[in-house]
């Protein structure tokens, strides 16, 4: 039955309150180990206890947050890329089970890192009063690995690739689209204070907005990085062109070479559908199984 006028906009409404309510009920679910010490070291007036718990949030995370907010991430990626009429719940676990060992090993390596670089840190802001500068770089060090976490669980959603070429690309990503990244930083820390306005939010809809907004803007920021080295190719590709007859055939097979790879090992632009082909791929073959 379709609506018309009205009752289409209000059913549109509808629609999307339950989408991102929904996922983000399921992240919280997932991800309620970690979130519940979070609130338990909240709650502690004790700066000792909430040490012993911050322990216990490095070791939980690898294994219930980064796994969540991936498939969260699965599910803002649909969305994005304009599939919007999936099941919440089939994605979001498909998500999960999919990437949970990329998200495991890079949740604790970036967990590991950035333990060791608060702790460097607090030695060399605290007991090398002359080393401070050091101290300075590893909190901007440490400020740059963890805003690369928005690209990293964009990239984990949105290709099949080596976890240590995740992370790399994530970092790099970050560096190189420092404003985009910013802007989503920007956007998460209005979300964080109209959520302290209406805290009803965190039940129903920051994990998701967050997710959307880090999802769209990776998205923008890596298509038009693609752009610029599809230009340059087209320009090496004429070059190449009056070079042939010069070159010899050996060395403009180098060349050629040298090309395929695309910007940071990732799949080119024309490519971006590669998980959304190993996603058809494989509901062919189960249901070839099935029958």
């Amino acid at each position: 039955m379709e609506y018309k006028g009205l009752m289409s906009g209000f059913y549109k409404i509808t629609e999307w309150i339950m989408r991102i309510s929904g996922s983000n009920l399921l992240w919280l679910l997932c991800s309620s180990p970690f979130l519940f010490f979070v609130l338990t070291g909240l709650l502690s007036p004790d700066i000792e206890m909430w040490i012993q718990i911050a322990w216990i949030l490095a070791i939980l995370a690898p294994f219930t947050l980064f796994p969540a907010t991936a498939a969260l991430f699965s599910v803002t990626r649909k969305w994005v890329m304009g599939d919007t009429d999936v099941s919440v719940i089939k994605v979001y676990f498909k998500g999960y089970k999919e990437n949970y060992k990329q998200s495991m090993i890079g949740g604790i390596f970036y967990t590991l890192l950035i333990i060791v670089m608060i702790v460097d840190y607090n030695v060399y802001m605290k007991q090398f009063a002359n080393m401070q500068i050091i101290g300075i770089i590893m909190l901007i060090f440490l400020i740059l690995l963890s805003v690369s976490l928005f690209n990293f669980f964009s990239l984990v959603s949105h290709y099949h690739l080596k976890t240590t070429l995740l992370i790399k690309n994530a970092i790099l990503l970050t560096i190189l689209r420092p404003f985009r990244v910013l802007s989503t930083v920007l956007c998460v820390i209005a979300l964080g204070f109209i959520t302290m306005r209406f805290t009803w939010l965190i039940l129903f809809g920051f994990g998701t907005l967050t997710a959307f907004v880090a999802f769209y803007n990776f998205n923008v920021s890596y298509n038009k990085l693609q752009e610029k080295v599809e230009k340059m190719r087209q320009k090496e590709a004429g070059k190449e062109d009056g070079q042939e007859d010069s070159d010899g055939e050996d060395g403009a097979e180098e060349k050629l070479d040298s090309r395929e790879d695309s910007l940071f090992g990732l799949p080119d632009g024309n490519d971006s559908n590669e998980r959304a082909v190993h996603e058809e791929e494989a509901g062919k073959d189960k249901e070839n199984n099935k029958s």
